[in-house]
């Protein structure tokens, strides 16, 4: 199963740490993501991670409600797709 989460996070500069800042000083990673703010580590000058919290990741990648409660708040509820499947064979492939 693939969980794919979207969080913005706005991270001051001193909490952005380079690979090996953050492979010589992981527990003080770890701490101030746990106890702050998350830690953004960078690879060649680019974001490459952020490392959170445990308690906020649980609460960002929490379920809020159904799919029939997502499906029933939807924008396109009333926009009357034409969802019919047509009757047509498929076309014939030459594999």
């Amino acid at each position: 199963m693939t969980i794919v989460t979207i969080m913005t996070y706005t991270v001051p500069p001193d909490k952005v740490w380079t690979v090996a800042e953050a492979k010589a000083k992981f527990s003080e990673v770890i701490e101030l993501a746990r106890s702050e703010t998350p830690q953004l580590v960078t690879r060649n000058g680019q974001p490459a991670v952020v490392i959170v919290s445990a308690e906020e990741w649980e609460r960002k990648t929490k379920r809020q409600g159904t799919l029939v409660d997502f499906l029933s708040e939807s924008p396109l509820k009333g926009a009357k797709l034409d969802l019919r499947r047509p009757k047509e064979k498929p076309r014939p492939l030459g594999l």
